[in-house]
């Protein structure tokens, strides 16, 4: 049994305004407002941990499964903390092995493209990395490092696998995530762990203890950017039941 995901329509009419008129609007409160129309309503567990502002990021695990869409951990992560969160996400879905992709990718550039206006994400390219993104990721790694320059007590939102993975159970991240993590971690970010799933007909989030992105020195970069990889993904795992952790048991 899962639960019922659903949309209130007031809600989703004054977002599509604002996407088509460019306006601004908080993602906290909307996501607020989303969850807090869900039946049953969402478990969080360890709040303990949950932080009270930045700097920090907040990673999870992007769980999916049909019928689930992992927009809905974006949600309930942004309804959980008090600090109105900065979010990288990604520019684009790729629908790969669907007929459908040749008219979905555009499309989804084009309401990804409005939606990170109307909340102030970063829009990151997709996941794998792609050659002729190379560019464009740069640009927006850039843009992540400078807001957390000019933004007292910053709080990030970041899935790093960036993907679907088909079983639903925690996966590697592709090249380039671990180093991603370790520049924010030289920026003075700590990393704050959440594992979501679903059980008992309940969306759950399990909060962990922050830490410290760390990995040896004197190791090559495609070294250090595997190893900082692995440990945040060993973080979020180890919040996970059993039988999503992948090969993160």
């Amino acid at each position: 049994m899962y639960p019922n995901y659903s949309y209130p329509a007031p809600l989703v009419f004054k977002i599509t305004t604002g996407l088509l008129l460019g306006r601004s609007r908080s993602f906290r409160l909307d996501a607020l407002k989303m969850i807090a129309g869900q039946k049953p309503e969402v478990l969080i567990l360890g709040r303990e941990y949950i932080p009270a502002h930045g700097p920090c990021v907040i990673t999870f695990n992007h769980y999916h499964r049909p019928g689930f869409q992992a927009w809905w951990l974006a949600l309930a992560v942004a309804a959980s903390v008090e600090q109105e969160m900065h979010w990288v996400v990604t520019n684009e879905l790729t629908y790969p092995y669907k007929w459908y992709g040749f008219f979905g990718r555009p499309l989804s550039r084009w309401v990804l493209g409005r939606l990170a206006n109307l909340y102030g994400f970063t829009s990151i390219p997709p996941m794998p990395p792609r050659p002729q993104d190379s560019e464009a990721r740069a640009v927006a790694v850039r843009q992540v490092l400078s807001f957390i320059k000019h933004t007292d007590n910053p709080m990030l939102g970041l899935a790093p696998e960036g993907r679907d993975n088909p079983n639903g159970t925690v996966s590697m991240p592709a090249a380039g995530a671990g180093r991603f993590g370790l520049l924010l971690a030289s920026s003075g970010l700590s990393f704050v762990p959440v594992g979501a799933f679903e059980s008992d007909g309940k969306l759950c989030l399990r909060f962990g203890p922050e830490y410290d992105l760390r990995v040896p020195a004197g190791v090559s970069a495609s070294e250090k950017d595997l190893q900082a990889a692995r440990i945040i993904m060993q973080n979020i795992a180890n919040l996970l039941p059993t039988s999503l952790r992948g090969e993160f048991v």
